[in-house]
């Protein structure tokens, strides 16, 4: 729920085309909603901007429909559902769960991301563009580029521009100047980031990926490497982490 449907059932009731009970029964779950093994956060829209994003790694295929199916019956809320971190035995049972929101549902094989998009409103000022060193990073960037979509921003991608070949990226320094936010996403060494952070004098999001030989150590190469960046514009989240890149630079597009 988002404060903008809040403000209808208050509304109503002021009205009296809504009876009382009927608004407590719709609100009566707004903090949240406790299915045992899990507590549905409700709230989180309202608070943050954002509906609950639910993390599918580590639970079951069955508990993570029965969470999408409590976010879904909310009938005074359209907010979008996305589940990170997936695989197909849990899209087909969030697809089960979700009724006739399941024609919506899609499973994005590459980042491992299910989407059920129920509204296409734009609530970010202005655009997001998220950048991937190698064709190896894409699966965290198309996390990240999903994410922002969902969230309600224009999100663009430009992918395989990292410093091996730097042309690449340098032919697209238009595209870097009229983002708003810059997600980089870059393994190996991590240099992208602080290149990207030179060009633009707007946030850069570093993440790194794991991508990379024997002494990347699964992505602490790069991630060291971004927090000794000598661009004082890039900020840094954790290795893979491309949901937490587009969650940041979401609060910062709906400034």
């Amino acid at each position: 729920m988002n404060q903008s449907e809040l403000r209808k059932i208050l509304e109503s009731v002021k009205t009296g085309e809504l009876a009382p009970d009927k608004a407590i029964e719709r609100l009566k779950h707004l903090p949240f909603e406790d299915l045992d093994f899990a507590k549905v956060d409700h709230q989180r829209e309202l608070r943050q901007g954002f509906a609950e994003v639910v993390l599918g790694k580590g639970k079951t295929p069955q508990q993570v429909g029965e969470i999408a199916r409590a976010m879904l019956r909310k009938k005074d809320s359209r907010h979008n559902i996305l589940v990170t971190r997936a695989d197909i035995k849990i899209f087909a049972a969030v697809k089960r769960a979700a009724g006739k929101d399941a024609r919506n549902a899609k499973f994005h094989e590459l980042s491992g991301a299910i989407t059920i998009e129920r509204t296409t409103e734009i609530t970010g000022k202005g655009s997001i563009l998220v950048v991937s060193a190698g064709t190896s990073d894409i699966p965290v960037a198309e996390e990240a580029l999903l994410t922002a979509r969902m969230m309600g921003n224009r999100a663009e991608h430009l992918y395989d521009v990292g410093v091996a070949g730097i042309h690449r990226l340098l032919v697209h320094r238009e595209k870097l100047t009229q983002a708003r936010v810059i997600i980089c996403v870059a393994g190996m060494e991590g240099a992208l980031p602080s290149v990207v952070a030179g060009l633009v004098a707007i946030p850069v999001i570093a993440v790194p990926t794991s991508v990379g030989y024997g002494a990347s150590l699964g992505g602490v190469a790069a991630l060291l490497g971004m927090l000794n960046s000598c661009a004082s514009n890039v900020t840094v989240v954790n290795i893979d982490n491309g949901f937490g890149a587009a969650c940041v630079a979401s609060c910062i597009n709906r400034l």
